[in-house]
């Protein structure tokens, strides 16, 4: 039997919200002549399950090609530059490694941003995959990278077990699609879920899952 775990990045993992409000302000700046948003204001556009995020960060009712393409050439050098893991992430990864089980990334951040992150921090080779949303056809909570991971370890439902960890509906709303077990993270992005499972110290998930 194969124990597999998905974490969502962002909010789960790592503490992402310094730079993301630098990036997005920087391109309010630069291409609007808007001034800076909060980083409260940022972490809750980007965890409503429902929302216009360029019309809350740059008033534009699309996400215009030029705000995309300044965001990610300020983002890809700004990433790694307040980054960290939360508190007892690194240990409880460190233990799932350890007694065998399957780690892998699904964020709905590129890839690239994921694996620049990730490395930096120093645990991108404890996990197998590193899925971000633009290698599926579409992000969380369409199931699509859920599936991806699954796929590529055979997983088979019958006999395996596999749960998605992450601070975000979207997340569990994903794993729910995907039909497999979900763990709400409260100690990141979100502190308050209304879902079945719901953890506030990454060490809890260990309790879990071995």
């Amino acid at each position: 039997m194969q124990k597999i775990v998905i974490f969502d990045m962002d909010g789960t993992l790592i503490d992402s919200k310094k730079d993301i409000t630098i990036s997005v302000n920087y391109v309010r700046k630069i291409n609007h002549n808007l001034p800076p948003l909060g980083e409260e204001f940022i972490v809750d556009a980007i965890n409503k399950e429902v929302r216009n995020l360029p019309k809350l960060f740059y008033n534009t009712e699309v996400y215009e090609t030029a705000d995309r393409e300044l965001f990610e050439k300020h983002y890809k050098e700004q990433c790694i530059e307040h980054p960290y893991l939360y508190e007892g992430v690194k240990e409880m990864l460190e233990a799932l490694h350890v007694n065998g089980v399957k780690l892998s990334v699904a964020t709905n951040a590129p890839t690239q941003f994921a694996l620049t992150m990730l490395k930096h921090l120093h645990v991108a080779d404890m996990f197998d995959m590193i899925v971000g949303a633009d290698k599926v056809k579409a992000s969380k909570p369409n199931p699509d990278m859920i599936h991806k991971i699954l796929n590529f370890y055979h997983y088979d439902k019958s006999k395996d077990k596999a749960w998605m960890v992450g601070d975000n509906s979207k997340d569990i709303k994903s794993a729910n699609n995907a039909e497999i077990g979900a763990i709400f993270a409260a100690w990141g992005f979100s502190a308050h879920g209304t879902h079945s499972v719901i953890v506030k110290h990454p060490k809890e998930i260990l309790d879990i899952v071995l």
